[in-house]
């Protein structure tokens, strides 16, 4: 008996994934964040990282289900995070500089930005 063949572009799916888990609060707990399918490569995830679109995030996992493999990203995510906040000098959320300090392997000076009292 013939096989048919996919109507899955093979090349759709070799690639390596990036899921976020986020912190929605006590009331709702953790959850891994709906996305879109091509907002799951690391670029995407940084930049929605660095925008504010993951609020508390918790640990990201990297997988490719083509080659069979997963992992704990978090630590190579926080490390690029920062590293990207720092080349750019992007402000970043209290909660992600929280991320990085918990996560990254690397030690990063990043700067945040505090609103001060009185100034208008």
């Amino acid at each position: 008996m013939r096989q048919s063949p996919s109507i899955v572009p093979l090349d759709r799916l070799d690639r390596d994934v990036y899921l976020v888990l986020e912190d929605l609060g006590a009331r709702a707990g953790c959850a891994w964040r709906e996305t879109d399918e091509q907002d799951t490569d690391l670029e995407t995830v940084l930049r929605h990282l660095l925008s504010g679109q993951y609020t508390y995030p918790v640990r990201i996992v990297a997988f490719n289900a083509i080659e069979g493999w997963s992992r704990d990203a978090t630590s190579d995510v926080a490390d690029a995070v920062a590293q990207r906040a720092t080349d750019t000098d992007a402000e970043i959320s209290s909660a992600l500089h929280a991320f990085i300090e918990a996560n990254a392997t690397k030690r990063f000076d990043l700067q945040l930005t505090l609103p001060l009292r009185g100034a208008a």
